[in-house]
């Protein structure tokens, strides 16, 4: 490899690495082949900063087996001292042709959901943030037992500041 290929692979990871100055916390956990309506995906995580806001994003990859244009989720964040905060959360995941929204090539998509806008770690500790499916057929009671084609679920805290 030549000098300056050599160079401008440098500068080509220095500018990705760069790129993402607003990231605090970006995790994803790898689900098996399918997510059983009682799996709690959890991330733990110690407050970075009680006096600045933050973003806060679930991301998703899924495949082309996910069978549905939207997707249920109940999350959770679990304060240090006990408090928790709950929410049930609907994000369309296709347009209504079928074409997936998020992005990626090939057969995995990958979305960033918006999960809270200015959020404040209000205690010093450490939280945890827990994300579960809650997908349900229409005019059906009973969850999806098991949710095909959803890939990994990821959390991701970004400076609001930068």
């Amino acid at each position: 490899m030549g000098r300056s290929a050599l160079i401008l692979l440098f500068l080509g990871l220095l500018f990705l690495v760069s790129c993402d100055k607003n990231r605090i916390y970006d995790e994803y956990e790898t689900l098996p082949n399918q997510w059983h309506k009682d799996s709690i995906v959890d991330f733990q995580l110690t407050a970075p900063d009680t006096l600045n806001d933050y973003n806060l994003f679930i991301n998703l990859r899924n495949n082309s087996d996910y069978r549905y244009s939207n997707l249920f989720l109940i999350t959770e964040i679990h304060f240090p001292k006990g408090k928790v905060i709950s929410d049930t959360l609907q994000y369309q995941m296709a347009e209504p042709s079928g074409e997936w929204l998020g992005t990626g090539f090939g057969d995995i998509k990958e979305n960033k959901f918006w999960y809270k806008e200015n959020f404040r770690f209000t205690e010093d500790g450490d939280y945890v943030v827990t994300v579960q499916q809650a997908m349900r057929k229409r005019d059906s009671v009973m969850g999806i037992e098991n949710l095909e084609g959803i890939t990994e679920v990821g959390f991701r805290i970004e400076d609001i500041n930068n």
